[in-house]
């Protein structure tokens, strides 16, 4: 039985490569597509995009009433993102969003609202298999390497910095990690933000450069050692795989869950119960 998805933003180069990615699944349809602009139109008539007859809508509500969908994928910018999915999550419509940059108190909203309707969401800072284990491993350094720096890399049209991936991992490191003064007590800053940002001492550096994807490095140093996690997408393939992973999984919750890390655990403790 193939699961049928709804996107919004599939004008998007993520949009356009999900679009790519669920035309080569078997398992997957393609239902309809939530766009601001070419409402009506189907989405053979945009240029540059594929020859589906599937139709687009620019009221979310509407769409989701008129067209039956298991899954709604969200790869639009996080305001837009957040009243997408609030309002999917109250039509019952589960939920998969690649858009970072969403609040505390926003995700707050949407875990209330999913867990009201008993509907499945997953928030996904980042689909990168590779970038996913990143934050793992950097959890788990961070218990012996107290001392950490973080540069994020990403295209010049990202709109929030630090990255979700940043900002997720330092959630990550801060579960086995005590906030901590780093460097000199009496540093100073000779040009503001020379430093970067901060939270529970750890510096966070974001950089912005037309040729990137998205990149990031996390650098731990101890007396006499540093160690570097680094990750890098080099092109937005790189997050089909987890796309696909959590569209499949998403099906079988009846909440919110917000990292991937969440689903790739239990996947992985399958494998090894199975050795």
């Amino acid at each position: 039985m193939s699961i049928n998805i709804i996107i919004a933003g599939p004008r998007g180069k993520m949009g356009s490569e999900a679009i790519q990615m669920i035309q080569n699944d078997p398992k997957l349809n393609l239902v309809a597509c939530i766009d601001r602009k070419n409402n009506g139109k189907m989405l053979y008539e945009i240029d540059q995009l594929t020859n589906l007859d599937v139709p687009i809508f620019e009221d979310p509500k509407q769409c989701f009433k008129t067209i039956p969908a298991d899954v709604f994928l969200d790869l639009t910018i996080p305001d837009v993102g957040f009243e997408h999915t609030k309002i999917a999550l109250q039509c019952e419509v589960r939920t998969v969003i690649g858009t970072s940059g969403f609040t505390d108190e926003q995700i707050d909203v949407l875990t209330t609202i999913a867990e009201a309707n008993k509907v499945g969401c997953i928030i996904a800072p980042n689909f990168a298999i590779g970038a996913i284990l990143m934050m793992q491993f950097a959890k788990q350094a961070a218990q012996f390497f107290p001392d950490i720096e973080i540069i994020e890399k990403h295209h010049d049209q990202k709109l929030d910095a630090p990255s979700g991936t940043a900002m997720k991992t330092i959630d990550m490191i801060r579960e086995t990690r005590k906030p901590k003064t780093q460097g000199h007590p009496h540093e100073q800053e000779t040009l503001s933000g020379s430093r970067g940002g901060d939270v529970d001492g750890i510096k966070v550096h974001s950089l912005r450069l037309p040729g990137l994807v998205a990149h990031q490095e996390v650098i731990f140093g101890r007396s006499g050692q540093t160690l570097t996690i680094k990750h890098d997408s080099l092109n937005r393939e790189s997050f089909m795989d987890g796309i696909n992973l959590a569209i499949n999984h998403v099906m079988k919750l009846d909440k919110l869950v917000y990292g991937m890390e969440n689903i790739i655990n239990p996947i992985q403790n399958d494998t090894h119960r199975n050795e």
